[in-house]
């Protein structure tokens, strides 16, 4: 099975100089820590001051979204090219404040994680309800579309290329979390779907992992289902020493 993975998405938080202190911080207190990956995701602005600090460690660096076109006319975009040129090997994409915000579309997501995957970037690809969807008995049905589309001609080599975050949209900077069996249920159902569009092998290589209020108190039993890979975690990366304390849930 592949390593757990353990993303902190710092989102529109951290000046340059915090989020070099963060990331020293979290360096020194996961050290020598070789069982699961860690990912960073700073700012852009940021995003060269801790490739430097991270550099020779354990840690990697990504990115909270790209455009799908190399270069050109695109104001205030940054390319998969330009990404990889400051050391990133990961990128978010999709991720619900994007489709929320910025309205972003399936279609648009697909683009940008052929991008991606065209460049090297690992992207991590996110899917996830709303409350009222899920309410009504639809959490299944707009997670299926969201993965078909997003995933739609994409034709992986092997599953270390991709990571899929389930994200319920109810539960992110709510404080409300899904109970280890529901987030179980929908990694479930994302791996079957994996499966019927990529392959079983691939399916089970990659690694799902739940993104929807993540904390060091829920941590263990999350990571107890057969299904859950890792964490993309928000608010609690924040800070070094939560976010250290989620990644080595098994202590």
């Amino acid at each position: 099975m592949p390593k757990p993975i353990f993303g902190g998405n710092w989102k529109m938080h951290k000046t340059m100089q915090q989020a070099v202190r963060t990331v020293g911080e979290l360096k020194k207190e996961i050290q020598n820590l070789d069982e699961v990956e860690v990912v960073v995701f700073p700012p852009f602005t940021a995003l060269s001051s801790v490739k430097a600090v991270i550099e020779g460690s354990s840690i990697a660096l990504g990115a909270q979204n790209m455009h799908e076109k190399e270069e050109g006319a695109y104001t205030g975009e940054i390319s998969s090219s330009m990404l990889l040129d400051v050391g990133c090997e990961y990128v978010i994409l999709g991720h619900s404040e994007r489709r929320q915000y910025f309205g972003e579309t399936d279609n648009q997501i697909n683009k940008k994680a052929r991008a991606a995957l065209s460049s090297g970037l690992i992207p991590i690809l996110c899917v996830g309800e709303r409350l009222k969807e899920r309410k009504d008995g639809k959490a299944e049905e707009i997670v299926s579309v969201q993965l078909r589309g997003c995933l739609e001609g994409i034709d992986l080599q092997g599953g270390e290329k991709l990571v899929i975050a389930y994200e319920p949209v109810w539960a992110i900077g709510t404080g409300e979390t899904a109970t280890p069996e529901q987030a179980q249920e929908m990694h479930r159902f994302i791996r079957i779907t994996l499966e019927e569009l990529l392959g079983k092998e691939i399916a089970y290589s990659i690694r799902i992992q739940y993104g929807g209020s993540a904390k060091p108190d829920n941590i263990k039993g999350l990571m107890c289902q057969p299904d859950i890979d890792g964490a993309l975690v928000g608010g609690a990366s924040l800070e070094a020493s939560s976010f250290a304390r989620i990644i080595k849930y098994k202590e």
